[in-house]
């Protein structure tokens, strides 16, 4: 008898079984990420999947793919020929270039590789063509299966103003606001997604603005310029309900994922469960979710995205019609592999569980680890190679989803997530602990990320009480993220870490192969007298050695640091004062200056002998250069326009030009009121990180 005949009772006692030992099968360390698929070979779906997309999700996807004995298709662009999607799947096809229009947008392109393979079934993963219903059709008309909902439903709840008005005749709440397009300056996009488009507007000279940029923004993404308007609701969180379904109108509500932290309406860190529901409103806001996949005739896995008030009002915000990017959280809680279901909904399988059968076990944080540069508007995009990269699998219930190995390239033209790193526990507080300890153990050299801000977000007393809403970052951090602000007990660990790392690696330069280098040299130092700066602060210290343990003295108190000291290891673990702590030695040079990796955040040390010390208050400091009349491009990205030329004259705070990066605009000001001296840039070129755009006299 197949699986999906087994009779409801039996069925939840099997489910309880099997959920009750999914702690040890969800979040495993170990270099093969197990997830809870339970395949049936008796239950055939397809011989040869094709995955239209690129990156983590076709890394995921083909998991379980494999897993269920199914055949992958790798596409690929031509910069993408080496991609660790390409080098999982069985099979591969290029595409077409770099550009996203060129290859992983390019339908024809993609339609020729579903014949060229014979594949019977396409998942689209998300993004890309995965919310495309011009895609659905085409493949229904040459008989391959979307892994997906059907045209129907992909249409009604991609339009933002049609879904809008079907979630008010499914009696779902919604958020009061204009219930037609935008036709003019009078500001949220119609299609697409991933926060491109959204704007908040005070007043009409912000409403113009925001309509202009949100406007060029959902054309250059989506190809749909049209634009809504909707009442703002200050301080909502932002929380959404995974939903499944299937072909003969079953649907259930998988819980919730709380995704209230977010930068430029992009989420950063999520979690199952959320801290702030009750079992009453999760209830209502699942069953309203069912009821919009059953008003739309809704099969497979999907998203309904709630704004939730502080008095728990929620209001429908869209439905996205594929699988999201945060739903590992949603497997660690429930045990159930999302695209497992996925494909057996497509073939027309019946789903195998009822409501009562999902539980809600344990906890899961999500961080989002990207290729950004924090410090510059909570994360603009950085590109570069991999020059070392170490996931932290070898600790315990963590999982990475990523699509990326040491070496490979961060580009302009795609999305700068560099991976998904979970972490899975029986509290909310085991699985807190788990991500710090997971950050800090996150080896990743080449490319700016993200990483401090993800640990600075996940230690924060507030973020720790659960008191959050899509406000977080700008409420904590309102002059922007500065990185992790020293007390005076980190400050004298860093320092005192950082002279025990100059004096192991003094001591390892006397040594080869573990023996004085010369037979003659006096017996081995034990003591030391050092000088220590550190965000312009200097600091005298004693260092004497015990074995692999260092007493240090730093401002009259003594810190105690000891460890491996593995010079050659990216990974720093050491114990201070009794607490055990994972730090990074990111650069060391012979003049003293080490960049090491602290509580997430860079700091940059300078170690030197007090004689050196004396002497480097000689040397003529470089004096900074003037940003006041040069405006550089604060990421790699594409220049859209250019509103100034030679000779003219702006005002402070004026638009001087807009550039593009990875399908976001981003408008560039004047720092003050000036004459514009020179132009270095023209619409449709390609710029770098720093490169000079206009220079002001």
């Amino acid at each position: 008898m197949a699986a999906y005949m087994i009779t409801s009772t039996l069925r939840r006692v099997l489910l309880v079984a099997k959920h009750a030992s999914f702690q040890s099968r969800c979040c495993v360390a170990s270099s093969r990420v197990q997830y809870s698929t339970v395949y049936d070979s008796n239950e055939k779906t397809f011989d040869k999947i094709l995955i239209a997309n690129r990156g983590e999700i076709a890394c995921r996807v083909m998991k379980t793919c494999k897993k269920m004995g199914i055949k992958t298709v790798a596409v690929h662009s031509d910069v993408d020929a080496s991609a660790v999607h390409v080098k999982m799947a069985d099979e591969a096809v290029c595409v077409g270039p770099a550009p996203t229009n060129k290859s992983y947008l390019n339908m024809d392109a993609i339609m020729d590789a579903i014949r060229k393979t014979g594949s019977q079934a396409v998942h689209p993963g998300y993004g890309f063509l995965s919310e495309n219903k011009e895609f659905a059709k085409r493949l229904a008309a040459e008989d391959v299966v979307f892994i997906g909902p059907d045209t129907h439903a992909i249409h009604a709840m991609g339009d933002k103003i049609e879904s809008k008005l079907l979630a008010k005749a499914a009696n779902v709440n919604v958020i009061p606001g204009f219930d037609g397009v935008v036709e003019a300056t009078r500001v949220i996009l119609c299609s697409g997604g991933g926060g491109k488009g959204m704007r908040i507007a005070w007043n009409d000279d912000e409403t113009r603005e925001g309509f202009r940029l949100s406007s060029q923004e959902a054309a250059s993404s989506f190809g749909d310029d049209r634009l809504l308007i909707e009442k703002f609701v200050d301080n909502p969180r932002h929380i959404e309900i995974q939903v499944l379904a299937d072909k003969h109108g079953n649907a259930l509500w998988l819980n919730e994922r709380e995704c209230s932290i977010q930068r430029r309406n992009q989420k950063v860190v999520e979690e199952a469960p959320s801290t702030f529901l009750d079992p009453e409103t999760r209830r209502a806001m699942g069953e309203q979710a069912v009821q919009l996949a059953k008003a739309v005739q809704y099969s497979s896995a999907g998203t309904v995205e709630f704004l939730v008030d502080s008095n728990k009002n929620f209001y429908f915000l869209e439905m996205n019609t594929r699988l999201q990017v945060e739903h590992p959280i949603t497997e660690c809680i429930t045990g159930l592999d999302l695209v497992q279901q996925m494909i057996r909904v497509a073939k027309g399988f019946p789903l195998l569980h009822k409501q009562e059968d999902i539980p809600i076990n344990g906890w899961a944080i999500e961080s989002r680890v990207y290729a950004e540069d924090p410090y510059k508007s909570f994360g603009l995009p950085s590109i570069g190679r991999l020059s070392q990269y170490q996931e932290p699998i070898h600790l315990p219930k963590v999982r990475v989803d990523s699509g990326i190995q040491e070496g490979s390239d961060i580009s302009i033209y795609y999305d700068p997530m560099i991976s998904k790193l979970v972490t899975y526990g029986a509290t909310r507080a085991e699985a807190l602990q788990r991500m710090e300890a997971a950050l800090d153990n996150y080896v990743i050299r080449g490319v700016t990320h993200n990483i401090p801000l993800l640990r600075e977000i996940i230690t924060h007393p507030r973020f720790i009480s659960g008191d959050i809403t899509t406000n977080f970052l700008p409420e904590e951090y309102p002059e922007g993220f500065k990185g992790h602000q020293l007390t005076s007990e980190g400050r004298r660990e860093l320092v005192a870490t950082a002279a025990a790392l100059y004096v192991s690696a003094q001591l390892r330069s006397q040594r080869f192969l573990g023996n004085l280098r010369v037979s003659t040299t006096p017996q081995e130092q034990r003591q030391w007298e050092l000088c220590v700066e550190l965000e312009k602060g200097s600091h005298t210290v004693a260092v004497s050695r015990s074995g692999s343990t260092f007493t240090v003295e730093v401002d009259g108190v003594t810190v105690e640091v000891s460890g491996e000291w593995n010079l050659a290891s990216a990974l720093l673990p050491v114990t201070i004062n009794r607490t055990p702590r994972v730090l990074q030695c990111l650069s060391r040079d012979a003049g003293g200056d080490i960049t090491l990796q602290y509580l997430g955040t860079q700091f940059k040390v300078r170690v030197l002998s007090q004689l050196v010390s004396t002497l480097s208050a000689h040397m003529p400091e470089k004096v900074p250069e003037d940003t006041s009349s040069i405006l550089r491009s604060p990421m790699p990205g594409s220049v859209v326009a250019v509103s100034v030329k030679p000779g003219d004259v702006v005002a402070e705070g004026q638009e001087i030009c807009v550039i593009e990066a990875m399908k976001m605009q981003n408008s560039l000001i004047a720092a003050k009121a000036a004459k514009v001296k020179s132009v270095h840039c023209k619409a449709g070129e390609t710029v770098g990180e720093g490169d000079l755009l206009v220079q002001l006299e």
